[in-house]
């Protein structure tokens, strides 16, 4: 059996990896529409030996999904070279967001959600009474936004202050337009199930129900993380370490890439037929694909229209990424970084403090994201690196207090980088899933356009997806 597979980015390598692992002798040919694999994970090292890391930066080592990172990384013998990042760590515990106008430091431990902290206007404990005190919908909800889910059971100052930034920083996005299953489809399934969260919560545990699904696969890497408390990992030469290794272990092993050739039409008959832009036409018994479902929609609106139309659906926001060092320790306090609450309507995201994450203790470093879901309210099209580096500069100089300019900085466009999980989007799945059986193609989907953006998230639907092939 034959398979081609589009995109190389980690949930095409992860694919080819998986599929190899099941049957090494699988004939496989990724093709990949750029001169480089890895997809929007770049990790460009300077030359003092800094890294800028232009995409994905840390990868969580918690629930099955991150338990089946580290068994992969286990595999693949990248294990020495993690750096971790414990629970204990100011990156860890020391996360602010910008609110009012100012910085506010989040709750980090249980006693502190018994203290009033600005921005909250009360200590965050007795916001969580409200669900206790809130009843159980009228009419049952098939899904809502994560922020209406949030300000219904806890309030509006949870979901300006607390999960608006949150989904600023996972996936660019607008909160408020954001499907609760998203983040939070077991906490909306005990709502719905028991009438509020902390019952659904309470029943859980009684039942040991969350124990007993829980399906992590026991590897060394992964006990080592439970043992050294990580909080987020990286690699000595960055995230990219991660893509390169797969190249590796999959040209090693067989599979053949396509690069610098972009697919340009696609033919589902007995046999599938990939049309390349540099000429070649290929012939697979099955196609993955793991490009963006709006690239895919392109490839198929001619032949199957309305598969294209749901997959159209399935929206995508653009970043800038701007790194900036300044060779000098600069008087900013230890901690993550922060996240901007939408209602500042600021042109950034957030300013995460690599200097403090990574541990370079002569220099400060650090990672502005840009745009998102607002990034045509600010920027458009033909904004230039200039233009992207001035804004930065200037919303670090108002936040931080930072007026000088850099010794050394990058900026990278991340164009449709990240998918939107908008309401309907588990229901969309579904029917373009059952479109897909309905015609008997042998097309199958991975990647982050469907089931979960994050590093862990594509890689565990690379692994399943090949299970069931």
């Amino acid at each position: 059996m034959s398979t081609t597979i589009l995109g190389g980015g980690l949930g095409g390598l992860s694919a080819a990896y998986y599929l190899l692992k099941k049957d090494p002798k699988s004939v496989i040919t990724l093709v990949e529409a750029s001169n480089r694999v890895g997809g929007w994970i770049k990790s460009n090292t300077q030359d003092d030996g800094v890294i800028f890391e232009q995409g994905p930066r840390t990868v969580r080592p918690k629930g099955p999904q991150g338990a089946n990172t580290l068994a992969l990384i286990e595999e693949l013998d990248l294990s020495s070279h993690i750096k971790a990042i414990p629970t204990y760590h100011p990156a860890a515990t020391k996360r602010m967001i910008y609110a009012n106008s100012k910085l506010h430091l989040l709750p980090a431990s249980f006693t502190s959600l018994f203290k009033k902290q600005t921005p909250f206007s009360k200590p965050l404990i007795s916001l969580l009474f409200k669900d206790v005190i809130t009843g159980k919908p009228a009419v049952a909800i098939k899904d809502e936004s994560i922020y209406d889910f949030v300000t219904r059971r806890f309030g509006t100052e949870v979901g300006d202050y607390l999960i608006s930034p949150m989904i600023c920083g996972i996936c660019g996005g607008d909160a408020k337009q954001i499907s609760v299953k998203f983040l939070m489809e077991g906490l909306f399934e005990k709502e719905q199930k028991h009438g509020s969260i902390t019952r659904g919560i309470i029943a859980s545990w009684l039942n040991k129900e969350e124990k007993k699904n829980e399906n992590k696969p026991r590897n060394d890497l992964y006990q080592r993380s439970i043992n050294e408390r990580w909080n987020v990992y990286t690699f000595d030469n960055g995230i990219e370490s991660l893509p390169k290794r797969l190249e590796e272990v999959c040209r090693a092993n067989g599979t053949r890439f396509e690069m610098d050739a972009k697919c340009t039409g696609l033919d589902f008959s007995a046999k599938i037929t990939t049309e390349l832009s540099n000429g070649r036409v290929l012939t697979s018994d099955k196609l993955i694909s793991s490009i963006s479902a709006e690239n895919l929609s392109a490839l198929l609106i001619n032949k199957h229209p309305d598969l294209a139309k749901l997959l159209q659906r399935i929206k995508t926001v653009t970043l800038a990424v701007v790194n900036l060092q300044f060779n000098e320790k600069l008087p900013i306090e230890d901690g993550f970084g922060f996240l901007v609450c939408p209602k500042e309507n600021r042109p950034i995201l957030g300013v995460i403090y690599d200097s403090c994450c990574f541990s370079y203790t002569d220099k400060t470093v650090l990672t502005v994201m840009l745009g998102g879901h607002w990034f045509y309210d600010h920027f458009n099209d033909n904004t230039s690196e200039e233009e992207f580096l001035h804004v930065a500069l200037t919303q670090v100089a108002d936040i931080l207090k930072i007026d000088q300019l850099p010794d050394n900085y990058k900026v990278n466009l991340l164009k449709n980088a990240i998918p939107q999980y908008t309401v309907g989007h588990k229901e969309n799945l579904e029917l373009i899933q059952r479109y897909i059986d309905a015609k008997r193609l042998k097309l199958h989907l991975c990647g982050s356009s469907y089931h979960g953006v994050g590093i862990n998230d594509v890689i565990m639907s690379a692994r399943n997806m090949a299970d069931e092939i």
